[in-house]
């Protein structure tokens, strides 16, 4: 019997724990990343940015509605949402709130493609496909059909009231304790709702720093921040690649992103100029696909320094 059965049962024993830990553990295994970033001008004060990113946010997420209350302890200079706060249309109320305590604190936002539109069943399978055939979102993609709208406008209205800039397109520009930091920031380039030629022309000279800011980090979105000379890009969008092989790392990353660049901190080139590259893997999944697996959900506190550091 045990030479027969022994082996399968192992084998699906362990299949089945991994289930669970990637349902139930892990997604709730909240992490906050550290990160330097030496992009300031040289004599520049460091600032402490908290980043956060794919909250995805269903009803009843209480835990992960303490864990975003508790960043506040942190005491950012200013916090950057890269969007998809929502995974609920009922959740705006509930993003409002776990976020109440960073809007306290100077911010801008920009949406992604769930907070426009409600998530649907899909097969995970397909992300692999649409890889090989070098399809993702609308970038390749038939337009979607039937989607759920989500109330954005609520979210949108919630942020603004409490201060936080509206990226959408534009810049924005934020003052902390005397030091100008230019935001330029696109809407969602996995729908096609970027329009880099409304931001065009980089940094301006009266800020003193100045970042782009995106949802997902589609490379003609880098290829342009990049090119026009802006030190720093934020993303988010891939979470992290979301299903990761130990020892391996992501298979997939949502956009034309590499795998190596799925999240942390790295550099992208374009026409001669280099910029580094923050991409959260972000707190949360869409509420059809709730795991995470070698990729614990995660914000970032990221220290800007100067270049000279």
């Amino acid at each position: 019997m045990r030479a027969r059965y022994g082996v399968p049962l192992g084998v699906t024993a362990v299949g089945a724990a991994g289930l669970v830990y990637a349902a139930g553990i892990e997604p709730r295994s909240f992490r906050l990343r550290r990160v330097t970033v030496p992009v300031l001008p040289s004599g520049m004060r460091p600032l402490r940015m908290l980043q956060v990113s794919d909250i995805h946010m269903v009803g009843g997420q209480r835990k992960k509605q303490r864990w975003l209350r508790s960043l506040a302890g942190l005491r950012p200079d200013f916090v950057i949402n890269t969007g998809d706060n929502l995974s609920d249309p009922e959740g705006v109320p509930e993003v409002l709130d776990a976020l109440g305590p960073l809007m306290e604190f100077p911010g801008a936002y920009v949406f992604g493609s769930n907070d426009y539109y409600g998530p649907r069943p899909r097969n995970p399978a397909r992300y692999l496909l649409e890889k090989v055939q070098g399809r993702h979102g609308l970038n390749g993609n038939p337009p979607v059909v039937g989607a759920i709208h989500n109330p954005w406008e609520d979210l949108r209205d919630g942020f603004d009231a409490a201060g936080w800039q509206n990226l959408t397109n534009t810049r924005g520009t934020l003052k902390i304790e005397g030091v100008s930091v230019e935001l330029t920031g696109l809407d969602d380039p996995h729908i096609k709702r970027d329009r880099y030629t409304e931001v065009s022309g980089g940094p301006s000279p009266t800020a003193d720093f100045s970042m782009g800011v995106v949802h997902a980090p589609y490379l003609r979105v880098l290829d342009a921040y990049t090119a026009d000379g802006y030190p720093l890009i934020l993303a988010g969008h891939t979470h992290g690649g979301q299903l990761c092989i130990p020892f391996y790392g992501a298979l997939v990353t949502n956009c034309d992103l590499d795998t190596d660049r799925v999240k942390g901190l790295s550099t992208h080139t374009s026409d001669g100029h280099t910029a580094h590259l923050h991409v959260s893997a972000g707190c949360g999944a869409n509420r059809y696909t709730p795991f995470r697996f070698a990729c614990p959900p995660e914000a970032t506190l990221l220290t800007l320094v100067g270049r000279e550091s």
